[in-house]
């Protein structure tokens, strides 16, 4: 199989990306995979982790109307750099999340579909949390529903809601 960039040199690195359900497929060779943007591939670096997640971050990764200063500004819990977490592919601590929101917040979406984590509800004992989020839904409904002046159905809500929260006792 050929490089589908080049099609000259046989394809050796082979990428697999997943979006919104579906999946591409590349075939490159080392030459075009390390000048393709967005996934950094040098082909003198081994393989590691870090190299990889640290590629999530983008090879020429900047912030736009950020000053270059900030991107070498240190966590103040942990002391880590954006540039060593971009060079490690992992954070210091818990802080750099807040410490780095808006140079996290592309590359999490990019890599995740989010930038959120909204966990996974468990499958034992995981009931209550699946009540308390359609109490939720409910709840928003029946904002809407009294916002749009529907109180018949604002009253059937109310009652599912009512009903739905004495489960949770």
């Amino acid at each position: 199989m050929y490089c589908e960039e080049c099609k000259k040199n046989p394809a050796t690195v082979h990428l697999t990306q997943v979006f919104n359900g579906q999946k591409m497929e590349s075939h490159l060779c080392e030459e075009c995979a390390s000048q393709k943007s967005g996934f950094m591939f040098d082909p003198a670096n081994k393989f590691s982790i870090p190299n990889l997640l640290g590629s999530m971050f983008g090879s020429n990764y900047s912030v736009q109307g950020m000053p270059a200063m900030a991107l070498h500004s240190t966590c103040p819990n942990c002391g880590m750099r954006f540039m060593d977490i971009k060079q490690v592919g992992k954070l210091g601590c818990s802080e750099c999340y807040k410490a780095y929101n808006q140079e996290l917040e592309a590359p999490l979406r990019r890599i995740h579909g989010n930038s959120q984590h909204l966990g996974k509800i468990p499958v034992r004992g995981g009931e209550k949390v699946l009540v308390r989020k359609q109490i939720e839904v409910f709840k928003n409904q029946l904002q809407e529903a009294v916002r749009a002046e529907e109180y018949e159905k604002a009253a059937e809500i109310r009652d599912m809601v009512k009903e739905m929260e004495s489960k949770l006792l």
